[in-house]
């Protein structure tokens, strides 16, 4: 029975996240920063405030390089955005259709149904306009990195200058949280990038917190449910392991 109830526990514990942290990608030598983050944990939930602000750092620092090809207009309901506000944001990027009656292919405001639209035409075009570096999609950034939230967080703020032993090739720049240190991707966050109209702290904390929070929900949009969906059913779980002790104990009774 002890077997029993220590498989049972761990199987929860697995089934809300509650098992421990996967080492950094990278080696002892990669420094994470960790934070403190309001979907961390089991009953863990996303800030619609720090989303807004990320998703506005992410506009403003990043699209010009990285895209969101999974994301779609309208699945920004879920930063807390109305449906006027979808439709006026969508109206500011033009995206391809077509064909038309003529056969051609033809450029339109975008609408809440269509995808967010990558800064590049093509991978070709991307490594052209980047020495040879091909910017990664940040749809499932957070997911693809072991710590993917202290992983990105620590990353935009890890620029620094190299130790005095390491040269730093034309092109590249060193980054303490990143695996190697030398990373093609030039400082994104100085501090004071943009303007929050909430008044929120534009710290390069500040603002790499907020970014963070935005990529993590864009990698798992329906993690609120799925942790509610969890605690849920560990709740029923632990009620259906007690009455089956319980059972076990009137049935068995009369050989103890």
């Amino acid at each position: 029975m002890r077997k029993f109830l220590i498989a049972c526990v761990t199987a929860l514990a697995a089934l809300v996240g509650l098992a421990g942290p996967v080492q950094a990608a990278g080696g002892g030598d990669v420094k994470l920063v960790s934070g403190e983050w309001s979907f961390a944990g089991p009953f863990g939930y996303f800030d619609k405030g720090a989303m807004q602000r990320g998703f506005q750092v992410y506009r403003e620092v990043c699209a010009g390089c990285h895209g969101v090809e999974y994301l779609a207009f309208r699945n920004l309901v879920d930063l807390g955005y109305n449906a006027a506000e979808i439709k006026a944001i969508a109206a500011e990027y033009d995206v391809m259709d077509g064909p038309d009656d003529e056969g051609e292919m033809f450029m339109r405001p975008a609408r809440p149904a269509d995808l967010i639209p990558n800064p590049y035409r093509n991978d070709n075009e991307a490594r052209a306009s980047n020495n040879g570096a091909l910017p990664p999609d940040l749809s499932l950034i957070a997911k693809a990195r072991a710590n993917g939230a202290d992983y990105l967080y620590s990353l935009l703020l890890g620029y620094e200058d190299a130790p005095a032993n390491t040269e730093v090739p034309d092109g590249m720049y060193y980054n303490n949280a990143y695996s190697g240190h030398l990373i093609a991707m030039p400082q994104p966050i100085y501090g004071d990038d943009v303007e929050y109209a909430d008044g929120s702290p534009t710290t390069p904390e500040g603002i790499a917190a907020d970014l963070t929070h935005f990529l993590m929900w864009a990698a798992e949009p329906k993690m609120e449910i799925r942790k509610r969906i969890g605690v849920a059913a560990v709740f029923f779980l632990s009620i259906f392991l007690i009455m089956s002790y319980m059972a076990k104990r009137r049935v068995w009774a009369d050989l103890h």
